[in-house]
């Protein structure tokens, strides 16, 4: 940041701060320990308002000098990105903030301090505090990451100043720990419950800064582990030693353990696995004698329906051979089967009874005929 202030002026015979404003037309660096600067007539500041001035102001030669004598002399400022310029004007703090870039002020009667609003971490080293037990130990560094709300800077800078981090946060952090060590004991603070600061003192930070200072938000708390007494130390060390084998034998148990499960596991899913394939293996074979079964079933049906077919045939048949021959059964065809008989028989029969078979013939075709008149008859 170029600061300078009008202590010596050459060639020209006043310097004005009006209104209206005259622009800075050239910073040059620093040399020999001066700072030259280049002033227009009737040109509007590049940087801020700074007034008006109707004299031609050529050159001011400014000594360099400590940064709070250049803060109350400078005109020109700037305030960093992340950053608000805040100002005072006799002691007292007024109620005007500025945002980062080039800001002006009135020199000698204006301070100003750029504070920071994006996030940052302040870093507290070195805090003794003392157990519920009476053991002292100390926690080398803890960093606290906070940051201050833009619309709040002037109410926490009236109230508690620009170093209002050392009430809210440096000194507040040595109180809440000490109170946290103080009703534990040293096993609570360096083991048990090591995990549970952190939280526990961003709770405590943020509870009081939201009732007495809002505009301070904590982030989070990184507590590094606590230096203790070395005798206290080894004793924890072997401690964690004879746990650390306690773990292990625990370990070996659960992976014996583990191991027996595991077998117990694939036995039981072998012996599942084999009587699935039995239980698979017999209801194919169910499957297969419930196929022949009903292959079977099936053959017989045909068998069946086939003979009974046949059956059906050959008692039509009959039927009709029976009706046939019934129809054939006359006198006259008898007769003729008789002599067609008597004409093919080759034997010779000789004797008095010849003629009375050619006669006892002729009887029963008679008497066929008159079976057959009176079974028309009673039809």
């Amino acid at each position: 940041m170029l600061e300078a202030s009008p202590i010596s002026i050459e060639k020209t015979s006043s310097i004005c701060f009006g209104v209206d404003g005259f622009s800075v037309n050239q910073w040059l660096l620093k040399n020999e320990g001066f700072f030259l600067i280049s002033f227009l007539e009737n040109k509007p500041l590049e940087v801020g308002n700074l007034g008006y001035c109707r004299n031609k102001l050529k050159e001011v030669l400014v000594p360099s000098s400590s940064p709070t004598l250049k803060n109350s002399l400078s005109i020109i400022h700037q305030v960093p990105e992340g950053h608000v310029g805040v100002y005072w004007r006799g002691g007292a703090l007024l109620n005007t903030i500025t945002d980062p870039g080039f800001q002006v002020k009135m020199p000698l009667i204006t301070h100003f301090e750029t504070i920071q609003v994006t996030l940052q971490t302040d870093l507290v080293r070195d805090i003794p505090c003392g157990t519920k037990g009476g053991v002292m130990i100390n926690f080398e560094k803890i960093e606290v990451v906070n940051r201050l709300h833009k619309d709040f800077v002037y109410d926490t800078l009236r109230d508690y100043g620009v170093q209002y981090d050392n009430t809210w946060i440096y000194d507040k952090i040595h109180h809440e720990i000490n109170q946290f060590c103080s009703a534990h004991s040293l096993q609570q603070v360096y083991i048990d419950m090591f995990d549970q600061i952190d939280e526990k003192m961003k709770d405590a930070l943020q509870a009081d800064c939201t009732r007495y200072a809002p505009g301070i938000e904590i982030i989070s708390v990184r507590v590094t582990k606590p230096t203790i007494p070395d005798s206290i130390r080894r004793n924890f060390e072997q401690m964690e030693e004879e746990r650390t084998k306690v773990l292990i034998a625990v370990e070996r148990q659960r992976v014996s353990e583990k191991e027996a499960e595991t077998e117990k596991k694939i036995a039981i899913s072998e012996a599942e696995k084999n009587a699935q394939v039995s239980k698979i293996q017999m209801e194919q074979k169910l499957m297969e004698k419930d196929s022949a079964r009903r292959q079977e079933e099936i053959a017989n049906e045909m068998y069946k329906a086939r003979e009974k077919s046949l059956a059906d045939a050959s008692f039509y048949r009959a039927m009709k051979e029976a009706e046939a021959n019934k129809l054939k059964l006359t006198p006259q065809y008898l007769e003729l089967r008789f002599i067609e008989a008597i004409t093919n028989n080759s034997k010779i029969f000789f004797g008095n009874k010849v003629p009375n078979m050619v006669f006892d013939q002729k009887l029963l075709g008679n008497f066929l005929q008159d079976i057959t008149r009176k079974g028309n008859l009673e039809a």
